[in-house]
């Protein structure tokens, strides 16, 4: 029984820290902070998607990357669910946003491509 609580004991204290503190100092927590409404990133802004359709795939992500737009999501628009390794071989046919919406910087934007030999 002793062995028993030794053990839980030990488990307690390796859980929550308190073993290597002593009486008088004890480890600081993080205070809470009251939310003012909707978790939003301090950093997001809101800017206009540019036009991607058209252009090569890989130009059309760094261009969006220049922008400020870094959640970015790709699609084969054929339908047959195709990965885009090389991003260069490919052509955007349609995105989401489309071109000219106000969005925050932080939105998906998905990019939906052809490859030139389809």
């Amino acid at each position: 029984m002793k062995a028993r609580i030794t053990v839980a004991v030990i488990a307690a204290v390796a859980v929550t820290g308190y073993g290597s503190a002593t009486a008088t100092e004890r480890p600081e927590r993080a205070s809470v902070q009251p939310s003012a409404g909707p978790s939003r990133a301090p950093d997001a802004r809101r800017k206009r998607v540019p036009n991607e359709v058209g252009k090569n795939h890989q130009a059309a992500q760094d261009h969006l990357q220049a922008q400020g737009f870094f959640n970015l999501r790709e699609r084969d628009c054929t339908g047959r669910r195709r990965l885009l390794l090389f991003d260069r071989n490919w052509k955007v046919v349609r995105q989401s946003p489309r071109a000219g919406s106000r969005v925050s910087t932080d939105r998906i934007i998905t990019l939906c491509s052809v490859k030139y030999s389809d």
